[in-house]
């Protein structure tokens, strides 16, 4: 049942990264574009490369303002990466690693090496 949960879960979280693709490539771009923006501005040292450069980082602000869905993408790939952490969990150990015998038979395998 648990697995069953997992693919559903999974399934949905596809489905609303697939949908979501476009605006975070958008999104993508318009930081790109708005990093190098900010960059020439700190480095421009005329007025009118300044707001040139003002300019490209409001446009580019605004164009990663509105693919602001694709935060929800990003949810869905987060999502989808704990789907197959439990999907492909590990049984857990017959002993622990403070379990004395199982550090035993690790030193005794060293010392034999040796």
């Amino acid at each position: 049942m648990k697995k069953f949960g997992l693919f559903v879960l999974g399934g949905i979280a596809a489905i609303t990264l697939l949908a979501n693709i476009g605006h975070m490539i958008g999104l993508a771009i318009g930081l790109i574009i708005l990093y190098f923006a900010v960059k020439g501005f700190m480095k421009a040292e005329t007025t009118s490369k300044k707001i040139l450069w003002g300019a490209a980082g409001v446009i580019a602000a605004c164009a990663a303002i509105s693919n602001v869905p694709a935060l929800l993408g990003v949810l869905a790939l987060y999502v989808l990466y704990l789907v197959y952490k439990g999907w492909n969990g590990k049984k857990s150990e017959t002993g622990s690693a403070d379990d004395p015998f199982v550090n035993f038979e690790k030193q005794w395998a060293e010392m034999n090496r040796n």
